[in-house]
């Protein structure tokens, strides 16, 4: 039995130079997590300038999440069929783009569109980055880069927004999205030279040159030269995205996509929510900014725990297990805590297992779909729970106006980790077929 190019880099041992690709994946998700905690900064400033109520600035901060449900379905397709290098360098053009437009928006209309772009970037970003770690990954060590490339959310929340509330000191709310726009331009020649196509999607596809590009990626890789590539699959000749709705495949898109939009909306109460709770309890404004900082560092740390954790058990039993803390954590966040050390603590244990859900839930997406619909999978389950969940801060804030109390909102919101524990339960990984 010969061994394929892409099974040398999943059985051989990870190297120094896919390290540095996992760490790129890492920062590029980090992206990510510093527009939508920054827009949050800057969105005070803009309704100031511009004398907008708060239904038109509702509708600004909503639009980019509509741009990103869009961009993960649409172009999460478009991956698997043109490769992950080429999506995330055009994403990453259309997000410097978007975030440097913005900087000269003159009303809400304009900033709008240049949010919606922004957005679109970002979601195709989403479901390219997430095969594109899978990918250059080994077997062993898959899910914990996946996780690792997950946690860049929360990282990327935290010192994005510690970075935004220090400009919005001396500058505009323009100046927020003017580093964003930069970064992300600063981020383009470092995939072009660092962040290579991955061997599993040229097995795959086979464009013209594929074996000599195969080869100089496993030569920098520092692995060994193949002499030739598998026979291609009848179903990578196939339309990705149809294919997540064939009897092969329907069930798992439906169960991941599922459990990723009830968890989301979860995840979703607690970071649009915490922030308002805290000042309404009585806390200053600056206080309740640091609640929702601890709630991103619980966050991270979670993350990487489950991760490191994915190495010595099955990824969908940890994930299911911390679902259910998620569920008892963020109900108790509900209960009322009198200091805001409690509350800080409390938050920080939530975000801990929220953002290990979440984590979990992306390291499912990577094993659960084979590679010629990694992309498209992912960006399905990601678009649809974004685009359905980003409703979630809308229906708790309708349960508040309905007399609802903290406690009772909470336990309501939380329920979305366990129904997604529960359609987890149902799950059958996917195996990629071999190839002799």
């Amino acid at each position: 039995m010969a061994t394929t190019p892409d099974q040398i880099v999943s059985r051989s041992k990870l190297t120094s130079f896919q390290i540095v690709a996992i760490a790129i994946t890492v920062g590029l998700n980090g992206l990510d997590g510093f527009d939508v905690l920054s827009i949050s900064f800057a969105a005070p400033g803009i309704a100031a300038e511009w004398g907008i109520n708060r239904a038109a600035l509702g509708f600004v901060l909503a639009v980019e999440l509509m741009g990103m449900a869009a961009g993960s379905i649409m172009l999460g397709g478009v991956t698997d069929k043109i490769g992950r290098r080429p999506m995330i360098l055009g994403c990453l053009v259309v997000m410097s783009v978007g975030m440097l437009l913005a900087t000269m928006a003159t009303g809400v209309t304009t900033l709008s569109i240049w949010r919606l772009l922004t957005g679109l970037g970002i979601g195709g970003m989403l479901a390219a980055t997430n095969a594109a770690v899978a990918e250059h990954s080994n077997d062993k060590n898959r899910n914990l880069a996946v996780s690792l490339m997950a946690i860049g959310y929360p990282i990327g929340a935290v010192l994005g927004g510690s970075v935004a509330a220090w400009l919005l000191q001396f500058y505009s709310w323009r100046a927020v999205f003017l580093l964003g726009g930069c970064v992300s331009l600063l981020f383009i020649p470092i995939v072009w030279f660092r962040l290579p196509e991955t061997v599993a999607f040229l097995c795959q596809r086979q464009p013209k040159g594929a074996l000599e590009r195969v080869n100089k990626t496993l030569k920098r890789m520092g692995h060994a030269t193949a002499d030739a590539l598998p026979p291609p699959r009848k179903e990578e000749l196939k339309g990705a995205t149809s294919d997540l709705f064939s009897p092969a495949l329907i069930a798992t898109t439906v169960i991941v996509t599922l459990a990723y939009f009830t968890h989301i909306a979860t995840f979703y109460f607690i970071l649009k929510w915490v922030p308002k709770i805290v000042v309404d309890m009585g806390f200053a404004a600056s206080s309740a900014a640091g609640v929702l900082v601890w709630a991103n560092v619980g966050g991270a740390i979670g993350g990487a725990l489950l991760g490191l954790l994915t190495r010595r058990f099955p990824v969908r039993i940890l994930t299911i297990g911390v679902l259910l803390v998620s569920f008892v954590m963020v109900s108790v966040f509900g209960s009322g805590h009198t200091t805001l050390t409690g509350l800080a603590l409390v938050a920080a244990s939530a975000g801990f297992f929220t953002n290990a859900g979440v984590v979990g839930l992306y390291a499912i997406f990577a094993e659960a779909f084979p590679t010629h619909v990694r992309a498209s999978g992912t960006g399905f389950a990601i678009g649809i729970g974004r685009g359905g969940a980003s409703l979630s801060p809308i229906v708790a804030g309708f349960l508040f106006e309905g007399g609802f109390g903290l406690q009772g909102v909470a336990i309501l919101m939380a329920s979305g980790s366990l129904l997604a524990a529960a359609a987890l339960f149902f799950l059958k990984t996917q195996r990629e077929p071999t190839t002799t």
